[in-house]
């Protein structure tokens, strides 16, 4: 599906249901998590192929620190994989990288893949892929404010400059449109922690019984027909 003017320009997806799509199979999991990898690759090509402006991803939050050590360091080796082919052209295409959340944490070759991805694809205007990673909403909220405050103290800004619009200027996301569409697969229907700001007026999509390995470019399309179907008021009449 080309995705047209009335069509949404940013779609945000959190990639759940990992570990139950696995243990539905007889399987640990980590080969859900190899499995839903696998399926952001194929999932990324086809929203470039749809002329999708935005795209960003829920990978990682400040949360999932909580989970068995093996399953993180996993993840981890997993995300660094997806950095290196997407560093080494294996998955060529004119999209510019974005990393919201703190990386500091992560390890040293993913935190130097992360650079370089960012540095190498700032170009980009094709399509922007955006992946949070170690992030929280609230986390990020949390930041914003901590940074509009020692901008106040030190006389960078003034009571009266701050409104939406600076505050906005302070997030990760500083410099993409809210999403219009958000998509949770795996049969749960709340954000955790997701966009926390940014998602006020998103339209939220989520598809019945999928789980994230199993969600496809058929489903992708069923959820942007969902979103045309929708009428945005913002509020308003």
């Amino acid at each position: 599906m080309i995705i047209q003017e009335n069509g949404p320009k940013h779609i945000a997806i959190i990639m759940d249901g990992n570990r139950r799509w696995a243990k539905a199979r007889g399987l640990k999991p980590n080969g859900g998590h190899k499995a839903g990898a696998d399926n952001v690759k194929k999932i990324v090509k086809y929203a470039y192929e749809c002329n999708l402006k935005y795209l960003t991803l829920y990978a990682f939050s400040t949360e999932n620190w909580k989970r068995d050590k093996n399953e993180v360091s996993l993840l981890m080796k997993l995300l660094e994989k997806f950095t290196d082919e997407l560093l080494n052209g294996k998955e060529k295409r004119e999209i510019r990288i974005k990393i919201y959340g703190d990386i500091s944490p992560l390890g040293r070759k993913l935190q130097d893949n992360i650079r370089k991805l960012e540095e190498a694809t700032k170009n980009y205007d094709k399509m922007v892929l955006g992946i949070c990673l170690n992030y929280g909403g609230r986390d990020e909220i949390l930041r914003a404010t901590k940074n509009i405050a020692k901008d106040l103290v030190n006389g960078n800004i003034k009571d009266e400059d701050i409104n939406e619009k600076l505050f906005a200027n302070y997030l990760y996301t500083t410099d993409i449109p809210d999403p219009d569409l958000i998509i949770r697969t795996s049969n749960e229907y709340r954000l955790s922690n997701f966009l926390t700001w940014q998602s006020t007026y998103s339209e939220l999509y989520f598809p019945k019984d999928i789980m994230w390995p199993d969600f496809n470019e058929k489903q992708f399309d069923i959820a942007i027909e969902e979103y045309i179907k929708r009428n945005r008021r913002f509020g308003g009449n």
